[in-house]
C-alpha cells in the first residue's frame, strides 16, 4: 500500500493523463465484453437454439436487456433472410466491437505515454537540482559512482518497472471489475465459487513482491559499487599501470561482478515465478468452473451457450489478473530504486539561506574570523581562529599539509559552516547573507583546474552568460592565455575535452585564472594555484595571478613560499591553530615554523 501511495504521488501533477487513460480503458473493456456477449446469439443460431423474441423489450441499462434487444433484431433478420445472413450480421457486429475495443486500448496507451516520460523527466531534474543544492561536505562522504548509479540505473529502473506497471495499474483493475460485474450478472453462484481461490493466490504473490523489493535494493547498491570502481579505474589508469596493480583491480571487479550476478539471478527467478504461479491459480479456477458449471448445464440450471459465454468472460479475467500480479512485483522491484533516489532527494541541506537574507552588493571593509573552530566529524580541523583580512590586502596562508589552510578559506564562501564562532564580512555573519550575492563577489582559483567539456570561451565565461566576446578576449589576455588560444584550431571555440584534457596543466590553470579575471571579484581565493606546475608554466601563471590580484583582497594558500613573499601578512597554521603571523621579513627573522619551511625549500 505504501508503494502504491508513492506511485500516486508521482502521478498527481499529471492526473489528467491518468483520468483519460482510465476512461479509455473502461470503454475498451465495455467493447471487449460486448464482443464476447455476441457469442451467445451466434452459438444459439449455430445450434438452432435461438429463442425467438418477437416483442421489442423495454429499455433498461443491463446486459440482459441489451442482449434481448439484439435477439429481437436478430430474430427479425433470421425470419426474413435466413440463419446464414443472421450469422453474418453477428460476425460483423463482433468485428466492429473488436475494432472499437482496440481503438480505445491504443488510445489509453497513447495518453499514458507522456505521463511516464514526464515523471522520469521530473525525477532527473529534481535529482540534479538537489545535487546542486547539497553542501560540499556531502560529496566528501558519498561515492561518486554510487551517485551516478542512482541518477542513471535507479531512475531507469523506476521507468521500466514502476512506470511500466502504471499501464497495468490503470487498465487491469478496470478490466477485472468490469468482467467480474458481468460474471456476477450472468451467474452469481458460479462467481462466488471462483472467489474462494483468489485470496490464496494473492497472499503468495504478495510474499514474492516483498522479497523482490529487498533483493532489488541490494542489487542496485552492488551496481553502484561496480560503477564506482569503473569510474576510479578510468580516472586512475596511469597509477594502476605504473604500480602494476591490474591484477588486484581486476580481481576486485570480478568479485563485485560475481556478487551482482548472484543477486540478479535470484531476483530474476523470483520475478519469473510470479507469472506461472498466477497461471496455475487461473487454470485451477477454470477447472473448478468446468466442474460446477458443467453440473449446472446438465441439470438445466444454465444454458450451454450462456456457460460458454461465462467461460469466455472468465478467460478475459485471468490475463489482467496475471498482469496485476506482475505489476505488483514490478512496483516492489522498482520501489527499491525509488527509495535510493529519495535518499538523495531527502538528504539534509545543511547550508541554506536564512529567511529574508541580506543581499551583499559590495565588499567595503574587512573579513573577520572570530573565535572560529571547525570539525568535519569528531576531530577539530581548526581551533580558535581569530583573524582580520582588510579590504585590498593580500593574506597568505602557509603551513604543513593538513594544517587547515584550505578549510579556513572554504569557510568564507560558506562551502562549510563553522562549528563554533563566526565568520563576518563587513561586520555581518556570512550566514545572514544571501549566498548567491555573497559568492558573486568572490573568485576562486584552485590547484586542480576545474574545467568543463566545452569550448574555451564558454569555460572562461562560465556562470557569466552576459559577458561579451571582447571582455572574454581581454580576460584571456590578462591571464597570459591569449597566445595559446589563438594557436588552437578554432580559437576560442576550441573544445578542451573532459576536464580540459586537451590542454597542458599550465594552459588549464591560465583558463581558470581568465575565468576569475572575467568575474572581476572583490575577494580572491587562490588555493595552491601554482603548486602543480613546472617552472616555465609557473612563471606565466604567477604573472597572470599578479595581474589578477592587483587592487583586490586576496587570500593565497601556498606551499612554495617564494610565491607569497610580497604578501601584506602571512598566517602560519599548524594543527588547525595560528602559530605565527607577520610579513615575510618578520617571520624569517624569528625562529619558528615559517623559517623552518623556508630553509627546507632552499
Amino acid at each position: 500500500m505504501k508503494d502504491l501511495k508513492k506511485l500516486f504521488q508521482l502521478i498527481l501533477p499529471y492526473k489528467k493523463f491518468a483520468v483519460g487513460n482510465i476512461v479509455f480503458n473502461f470503454l475498451g473493456t465495455i467493447f471487449s465484453v460486448v464482443s464476447i456477449a455476441l457469442l451467445i446469439p451466434f452459438l444459439d443460431i449455430l445450434f438452432d437454439k435461438t429463442k425467438e423474441v418477437n416483442t421489442l423489450p423495454t429499455f433498461s441499462l443491463s446486459l440482459q436487456t441489451i442482449l434481448s434487444f439484439f435477439k429481437y433484431y436478430l430474430t427479425q433478420i433470421k425470419l426474413e433472410y435466413g440463419a446464414q445472413v443472421a450469422i453474418l450480421y453477428v460476425g460483423i457486429f463482433i468485428l466492429v466491437a473488436i475494432l472499437m475495443k482496440n481503438f480505445f486500448t491504443y488510445g489509453a496507451l497513447y495518453i499514458i505515454t507522456p505521463l511516464r516520460q514526464y515523471i522520469i523527466r521530473d525525477y532527473r531534474n529534481k535529482f540534479y537540482d538537489k545535487l546542486l543544492r547539497l553542501p560540499v561536505s556531502y560529496f566528501n562522504t558519498e561515492r561518486k559512482g554510487d551517485l551516478i548509479s542512482r541518477f542513471t540505473n535507479d531512475i531507469t529502473q523506476v521507468e521500466w518497472s514502476v512506470l511500466m506497471a502504471l499501464e497495468s495499474i490503470f487498465k487491469e483493475p478496470v478490466t477485472v471489475l468490469t468482467f467480474l460485474t458481468s460474471l456476477f450478472i450472468v451467474n452469481t453462484k458460479l462467481t462466488l465459487i471462483v472467489f474462494l481461490v483468489l485470496p490464496l493466490a494473492g497472499m503468495i504473490i504478495a510474499g514474492i513482491g516483498k522479497v523482490l523489493r529487498r533483493e532489488s535494493k541490494i542489487r542496485q547498491s552492488m551496481l553502484g559499487n561496480i560503477i564506482t570502481q569503473l569510474e576510479e579505474s578510468i580516472g586512475g589508469m596511469r597509477i594502476i599501470k605504473a604500480f602494476n596493480n591490474e591484477g588486484a583491480m581486476r580481481a576486485r571487479m570480478v568479485d563485485h561482478n560475481n556478487n551482482l550476478t548472484i543477486i540478479s539471478i535470484k531476483n530474476n527467478r523470483l520475478h519469473d515465478a510470479s507469472s506461472p504461479l498466477s497461471e496455475v491459480f487461473g487454470v485451477t479456477a477454470v477447472v473448478i468452473l468446468l466442474f460446477f458449471g458443467g453440473r449446472m448445464v446438465l441439470s438445466q440450471q444454465m444454458e450451454a451457450s450462456a456457460f460458454i459465454f461465462y467461460l469466455g468472460m472468465f478467460s478475459q479475467v485471468i490475463s489482467p489478473a496475471k498482469a496485476l500480479s506482475n505489476a505488483n512485483n514490478l512496483v516492489k522491484r522498482g520501489s527499491a530504486s525509488l527509495d535510493r533516489i529519495e535518499e538523495i532527494l531527502n538528504a539534509e541541506e545543511s547550508i541554506t539561506n536564512k529567511s529574508n537574507p541580506i543581499v551583499l552588493k559590495e565588499f567595503k571593509k574587512e573579513i573577520e574570523f572570530r573565535n572560529v573552530s571547525f570539525k568535519y566529524k569528531d576531530e577539530y580541523v581548526l581551533r580558535n581562529i581569530n583573524l582580520k583580512i582588510e579590504k585590498g590586502k593580500t593574506i597568505a596562508l602557509v603551513g604543513p599539509s593538513g594544517s587547515g589552510k584550505s578549510t579556513l578559506a572554504d569557510l568564507i564562501p560558506r562551502f562549510y559552516d563553522v562549528t563554533e564562532g563566526e565568520v563576518l564580512i563587513d561586520g555581518v555573519n556570512v550566514k545572514d547573507y544571501e549566498m548567491h550575492s555573497m559568492r558573486s563577489l568572490m573568485g576562486i582559483v584552485t590547484q586542480e583546474s576545474l574545467l568543463f567539456n566545452d569550448s574555451i570561451a564558454n569555460n572562461i565565461a562560465f556562470g557569466m552568460p552576459d559577458k561579451s566576446e571582447q571582455e572574454i578576449i581581454k580576460a584571456a589576455s590578462v591571464a597570459n592565455a591569449l597566445e595559446f588560444i589563438e594557436q588552437a584550431d578554432t580559437g576560442f571555440e576550441t573544445n578542451i575535452g573532459e576536464r580540459g584534457s586537451k590542454l597542458s596543466g599550465g594552459q588549464r590553470q591560465r583558463l581558470s585564472i581568465a575565468r576569475a579575471v572575467l568575474k572581476n571579484p572583490d575577494i580572491l581565493i587562490l588555493d595552491e594555484a601554482t603548486s602543480a606546475l613546472d617552472t616555465s608554466s609557473e612563471r606565466l601563471v604567477q604573472d597572470a595571478l599578479d595581474n589578477l590580484m592587483h587592487l583586490r583582497t586576496s587570500i593565497v594558500i601556498a606551499h612554495r613560499l617564494t610565491t607569497i613573499q610580497n604578501a601584506d601578512i602571512i598566517i602560519v597554521l599548524s594543527n588547525g591553530e595560528i602559530k605565527q603571523h607577520g610579513t615575510h621579513a618578520e617571520l624569517l627573522a624569528s625562529p619558528g615554523i615559517y623559517r623552518e619551511l623556508y630553509l627546507m625549500q632552499g
